[in-house]
């Protein structure tokens, strides 16, 4: 890669305070804001990036990458620039419904690369999408460090993707925690 990239996830939503086990629901999902205590932890992550030189900033274009986007650059006095590739995963039928009822529909964890929930995405699709966004800015930049700003699947795959990881090896580091950010965290692959 000709460009140092920084990933974080999108600030706490009352999903991930209220700890609750459930797909955003498909309305809601592009409009979730981020709770009053995701956005002070957002300020102290600005703070601590405008310690890596970051250069430019891409984000999901949902409300919740919105809003925690803008903060940081505000923080770093730079522009965003938002790319719906880079949005969260589609759960497609299983939007609304618990996470047990949509991991149940697969036979392992390995399943999801390549199957689909009706009207969904598998990880592939997702790492694909997320990906050509990282082609283009390496077609477009040489040198610069980037923040990508996106969502829980989106980053952990793009760090997969960013350290040439296999699908198992990937699988490995999420279950150590290594390339899985909690909200509000970044993570420099």
């Amino acid at each position: 890669m000709k460009n140092k990239y920084i990933l974080l996830r999108h600030g706490e939503t009352r999903y991930q305070a209220e700890k609750l086990d459930v797909l955003y629901t498909k309305d809601e999902n592009p409009d979730l804001p981020i709770t009053e205590n995701g956005k002070e932890k957002i300020k102290i992550v600005a703070k601590e990036l405008k310690n890596k030189g970051i250069d430019l900033i891409y984000s999901s274009d949902y409300f919740r990458t919105k809003q925690t986007s803008k903060i940081v650059a505000d923080e770093l006095e730079l522009d965003i620039k938002f790319d719906s590739r880079l949005i969260d995963t589609n759960f497609g039928v299983f939007h609304g419904k618990t996470g047990e009822e949509y991991r149940k529909f697969f036979s392992d964890k390995k399943d999801r690369f390549f199957k689909r929930s009706p009207e969904g995405e598998n990880w592939r699709d997702v790492r694909e999408r997320a990906a050509a966004v990282i082609t283009e800015i390496e077609k477009e930049h040489n040198g610069k460090t980037i923040l990508i700003v996106s969502h829980a699947d989106p980053v952990w795959l793009l760090a997969g993707y960013l350290k040439g990881l296999s699908e198992d090896e990937l699988l490995e580091q999420r279950h150590m925690g290594g390339l899985w950010p909690d909200v509000g965290q970044y993570i420099e692959p």
